[in-house]
């Protein structure tokens, strides 16, 4: 297995489609070389902020190729998951073999396994795919947590190298820090807001929904807030304090209903989803405009 550095920031990429409903190619291509050259440090295609769940397998290969493609010097991380276990085997496989260079992998969805269903999962996987592999918790997705014991059992496992945190509870985010510490074991916050509070509690990075859109200050606010050359702690906690509001409004819809809408409105990008998600209400799109004349303001004066 090649190594993987899981510190910094990791954009959490759209999928755009036209308006049709197939894949705009030519935009994730451009997408991707954007985020690159704004300094980010991977990129996360086929998540839930991808759309994941209203792609085809094939198509699902397909995004993980133009991402590959497009970029030169940064890690490719593909959303894999499934909860079907031989279904989430045979994504990866295909994701490894279009180029991906580690995969992200969401707990089991809907049938909700019990702790040791989830592990077994996750253990299958990474006894069959011989990549570096981060599981993914989000319960208000998934309806169920894994477990801080779990958790520090899978983190033994050579192949699994990382957690993406987004259950919202900062203690309980504490205590999976705090449990696979003597593992080498990335933590990477899953929720823009939480992401300042988690890096002081020792986590790596984010994958980040808001860094589609302001890249260069994700990364400032999170290179000065980890230990060293660039750490400069109250900078990063001003900062943050001037970000949330936009991390918050990137939620006002369910992800990546505003984070679709915002990338049109700030780089003319296309707005469509795929059923059954719609574009944000006329309400929320006004709220959106504010926000990114807010984050205009802050990108001049950092």
């Amino acid at each position: 297995m090649t190594s993987l550095n899981l510190t910094g920031v990791f954009p959490a990429m759209s999928t755009p489609f036209f308006d049709d409903g197939s894949i705009d190619f030519d935009q994730l291509a451009h997408d991707a070389k954007r985020l690159e050259s704004s300094g980010v440090d991977g990129l996360v295609p086929t998540g839930s902020t991808g759309e994941s769940a209203t792609l085809s397998h094939d198509e699902h290969v397909e995004v993980v190729e133009c991402v590959v493609g497009a970029v030169k010097n940064i890690p490719v991380i593909a959303g894999t998951g499934s909860n079907s276990t031989s279904e989430a085997i045979a994504l990866s496989r295909r994701s490894v073999g279009a180029g991906a260079d580690a995969i992200l992998l969401i707990s089991p969805y809907y049938n909700k396994p019990e702790p040791a269903g989830m592990e077994a999962h996750f253990l299958a996987i990474a006894d069959a795919i011989d990549i570096p592999q981060i599981i993914y918790n989000v319960p208000s997705r998934t309806g169920r947590n894994i477990e801080v014991k779990t958790t520090k059992s899978l983190a033994s496992h050579d192949n699994i190298v990382g957690y993406k945190a987004a259950s919202g509870d900062l203690g309980f985010i504490s205590q999976v820090i705090e449990s696979t510490r003597d593992e080498h074991f990335d933590i990477l916050s899953g929720d823009d807001e939480l992401t300042f509070p988690i890096l002081c509690l020792g986590g790596s990075g984010v994958i980040s929904v808001a860094a589609n859109i302001a890249p260069e200050l994700t990364s400032d606010m999170v290179w000065s807030t980890l230990p060293g050359e660039r750490h400069n702690f109250l900078h990063a906690l001003s900062l943050n304090r001037k970000l949330c509001p936009i991390f918050r409004g990137l939620f006002i819809e369910s992800n990546p209903i505003p984070i679709k809408e915002a990338m049109h409105l700030k780089y003319g990008s296309p707005p469509h989803l795929r059923l059954p998600l719609t574009r944000i209400s006329d309400s929320n799109r006004q709220k959106l405009l504010d926000l990114l004349s807010d984050l205009t303001k802050l990108e001049h004066t950092i």
